[in-house]
């Protein structure tokens, strides 16, 4: 029994369906792909105007001609009950229901109607396939958070039973989980890991320091698939090394859909069957390919509920392959985590994370870290590691900054046996406490 499927369709969600869906969707022509996205946002905008009344009172028109008049949506315009953004056609009672992490800062309750929430199943299933993963047998070594009080945690452990895969609690990893983590590797036929970033890059430090390649114990692991953080170029090829498996990015979001994934040209293509993306400038006017800017996006088949224009929270860059398909090119960060210096310049917050980690990892010795901006020219690094740093290492990431960035930046050291994570196990690499 493919039991993952058969899950889904016990709940209502037309996962057959939507798979046909999705297959005459990618058997357009990648020439005509621009006209199909074109006709389908003017499609399900103009239906989220005749039918939902929360979007045409923020629209308001009646119909539109022109999709790139549509005001943004922000994540606050979502901040209201979820019956009152509904379309007339629905209710809570016949969607799929969900809440957003929040890492934005604005958390929300969204809505899929059963069609839209399978086509994004088949999406994803699709995805997975390239890689010759199946989500009814492939078993999945998963690195997420989960919840810690009794109903919860047992919900997670039989939804991941359902799926197959097994759960490694992130929010503790010193040494002694690791060595758990590890031990189930040898006895388990894992072929893919699965999870947020920052936790599994911990775990590839952790056998690097063992001198251990993980296919080495547990041969059966064919890929590693990270998600939900950033990936930098010199964690992803620490993994390869130590997973002995190539590294897979994916990046979306639960109230949409997978925005981007790795496609095996090496490419982080964007998902152009379920969503349109788009790059913005501060006042929402689209910016030429290849500029950076605010990413924007229409689903394209919710009825339910409309994100049409939404504003996502993150900055981004898109270009486009040799054969016209649009490739996320570059993922910046997240639009409300930006550093302010005194020169008045601004930065996005992981440039200043980035050029911190090039040089604290130098040193061999550091876990992992984040960074905090307390005032306008101070700057907190808290940090895990067996050993504080010396002040040498100290007085090279100062002048680091100094280059890269600007002088007269005040850096503090908080040395820490572990990071406070999120309540869903995700790392916030960069956070201001700055309110100037």
């Amino acid at each position: 029994m493919n039991l993952f499927d058969f899950t889904l369709k016990i709940k209502g969600f037309p996962l057959e369906k939507a798979r046909k869906s999705l297959q005459q969707i990618q058997s357009i022509p990648i020439d005509k792909k621009a006209d199909y996205q074109a006709r389908k946002c003017l499609e399900i905008a103009n239906y989220h105007l005749a039918n939902t009344p929360f979007y045409k009172a923020l629209v308001g028109k009646d119909s539109v001609a022109d999709f790139s008049n549509l005001p943004l949506l922000t994540k606050s315009d979502l901040q209201q009950p979820l019956a009152d953004r509904l379309s007339s056609q629905y209710n809570t009672k016949n969607v799929y229901v969900n809440k957003t992490s929040g890492s934005s800062g604005h958390p929300f309750i969204f809505a899929k109607d059963k069609f839209c929430h399978a086509l994004t199943w088949a999406y994803i299933i699709d995805r997975f396939g390239l890689y010759q993963l199946d989500f009814n047998r492939s078993y999945q070594a998963r690195f997420y958070g989960i919840p810690l009080k009794f109903p919860g945690y047992h919900k997670e452990r039989l939804k991941d039973l359902l799926s197959k895969r097994y759960r490694f609690p992130i929010f503790d990893l010193q040494e002694k989980e690791l060595d758990k983590i590890l031990k189930h590797f040898k006895n388990k036929r894992f072929e893919y890991i699965n999870g947020y970033t920052s936790s599994i890059v911990l775990f590839a430090k952790y056998l690097k320091a063992k001198d251990i390649v993980l296919t080495s114990v547990c041969p059966s692991l064919r890929l590693c698939m990270v998600t939900s953080e950033m990936l930098f170029d010199s964690d992803k090829t620490l993994m390869e090394q130590q997973f002995g498996v190539p590294v897979v990015n994916e990046y979306g979001a639960s109230e949409l859909d997978l925005i981007a994934f790795t496609t095996p040209d090496g490419n982080f293509g964007l998902n152009t069957d379920t969503l349109y993306v788009e790059v913005v400038d501060d006042s929402g006017k689209v910016v030429p390919m290849g500029t950076p800017g605010r990413l924007v996006i229409t689903s394209l088949y919710n009825k339910a509920h409309p994100f049409i224009r939404y504003d996502i929270g993150d900055l981004g860059v898109i270009a486009s392959d040799k054969n016209g398909r649009p490739y996320l090119k570059e993922l910046i960060g997240r639009t409300n985590d930006i550093a302010h210096l005194p020169s008045g310049k601004t930065v996005p917050g992981l440039t200043f994370y980035y050029v911190t980690k090039s040089v604290i990892e130098d040193s061999g010795k550091v876990k992992e870290f984040v960074v905090v901006q307390q005032d306008l020219n101070r700057f907190k690094i808290r940090y895990v590691s067996p050993q504080p740093l010396s002040e040498a290492e100290k007085k090279t990431m100062e002048k680091a900054l100094e280059t890269y960035l600007e002088p007269g930046l005040i850096l503090a050291f908080e040395h820490c046996q572990s990071i406070v994570r999120t309540a869903r196990g995700k790392l916030k690499q960069f956070s201001s406490e700055y309110n100037g």
